[in-house]
């Protein structure tokens, strides 16, 4: 656990320089950002939640284009930001359950963009 707790640091030292960097240019946002990681951590947790639940409105409208259940390659890819997004978020917090489920997750979408373009040449 040793690993995760050094990653859960570097992490939210990354959030504070992201942190700061907003508030140079949003000095308006200081009184929520400053010296408080974990309101920046939320806001990737739920960009994080949001790109991967965006894999299903552009398969849907694939498929609905399509008249038929269409897996666009747009998918997988929404589908590994998304996944590594959460996976960074979910090491910030140390959950060890989410860190399970998205570490799996992420290498099944990279080995589905593998074989895609794989397949491509």
């Amino acid at each position: 656990m040793n690993f995760i707790s050094l990653l859960s640091e570097k992490i939210e030292l990354a959030a504070i320089f992201v942190s700061n960097i907003i508030i140079y240019f949003l000095p308006f946002l200081s009184d929520v950002l400053l010296d408080k990681p974990e309101n920046i951590m939320v806001i990737i947790g739920f960009g994080g939640q949001g790109l991967f639940a965006a894999r299903f409105l552009i398969q849907w409208i694939t498929s609905e284009n399509a008249k038929k259940s269409v897996i666009p390659v747009a998918f997988w890819y929404f589908s590994i930001t998304g996944g590594l997004v959460l996976l960074t978020y979910a090491i910030w917090r140390k959950d060890p359950v989410i860190i399970a489920g998205q570490s799996v997750g992420v290498l099944i979408y990279a080995r589905n963009l593998y074989f895609i373009h794989r397949g491509e040449k």
